[in-house]
């Protein structure tokens, strides 16, 4: 048999922490492959890990097609289904897959074709693809556009959903590397990446101490003056006059992209629900 490893899929979800891979290879050597590897054609979809494992040692397996996959998304929102549901995923990395998951579908949904009714209005009966009462599930799930929405997607809460965005959209490799090592909390994470990007490198490259005080420079960059001359946490008092933090405005130009992309796609819920209406009108 004929297996392909895809470098996309095998690193689409984090690989395995050393020591999960090796309680992984001493069960398989206890206990072999139970579970069987899923396939996609030649393509190798679920148990990348247990694959190389058993190549490594000789130990044999067993396989199965998923033949719902029609595309490479299909295969993604299954992947991504599958860890949702693992307990070994972490935060971050759900919140991650859970963006994915909204991205992907979004894209679909902008993709398919508007109904406009004439067809219905003309007395025809609409085509019936022969296909469509075995259609994946995924072609059916409700896009995510709301974070409340994320968050119940990814067992999550809105807050967490809220950093996870921006060190998604702002952190910068090193960053990431050091939240996905423990080196650093998502809510410290998500306070650097507000930082510029060379002091984000540099205070990865220094270390856990460098990373927190960095976290709580951005944070206390973020405090507004309270009216009053109210003493604040670094003991300056502040004035009413005092200046505002800087705005960051690639922050802001990021949100402001989110926030058309979330009205593109409550647009095309709303045509969606209209030719719905139409169609059982007629």
């Amino acid at each position: 048999m004929n297996i392909v490893v895809l470098e996309e899929l095998k690193a689409y979800i984090d690989p395995l922490t050393p020591d999960e891979h090796e309680a992984l290879e001493r069960s398989l050597l206890t206990e072999g492959c139970r579970d069987a590897l899923v396939l996609w054609g030649e393509v190798l979809v679920d148990g990348h890990n247990r694959y190389g494992l058993c190549q490594k040692h000789g130990l044999p397996f067993n396989t199965v097609q998923n033949t719902r996959f029609q595309s490479m998304d299909d295969v993604h929102l299954w992947m991504i289904e599958q860890h949702l549901g693992r307990r070994s995923v972490s935060d971050y990395q759900r919140g991650v897959l859970a963006l994915r998951k909204r991205d992907i579908l979004a894209a679909r949904k902008r993709a398919q074709p508007v109904t406009t009714g004439a067809t219905e209005e003309a007395g025809e009966a609409p085509a019936v693809d022969a296909a469509a009462s075995d259609t994946p599930p995924w072609d059916d799930t409700p896009v995510p556009v709301s974070r409340a929405e994320l968050a119940r997607e990814a067992k999550l809460s809105s807050n967490q959903v809220a950093m996870i965005e921006r060190i998604h959209a702002q952190a910068t490799p090193e960053v990431v590397h050091a939240l996905k090592a423990g080196d650093i909390s998502i809510s410290a994470a998500a306070a650097v990446a507000s930082l510029p990007e060379d002091e984000q490198r540099s205070a990865a490259q220094a270390g856990r101490s460098e990373l927190k005080q960095a976290a709580k420079r951005a944070r206390d960059a973020k405090k507004r003056p309270r009216a009053g001359g109210v003493v604040d946490d670094a003991g300056d008092t502040a004035t009413d006059t005092a200046e505002a933090p800087p705005v960051d405005v690639k922050a802001l130009q990021k949100r402001v992209k989110e926030l058309e992309r979330e009205n593109e796609l409550l647009r095309g819920q709303v045509e969606t629900l209209q030719s719905a209406l139409v169609r059982s009108r007629g």
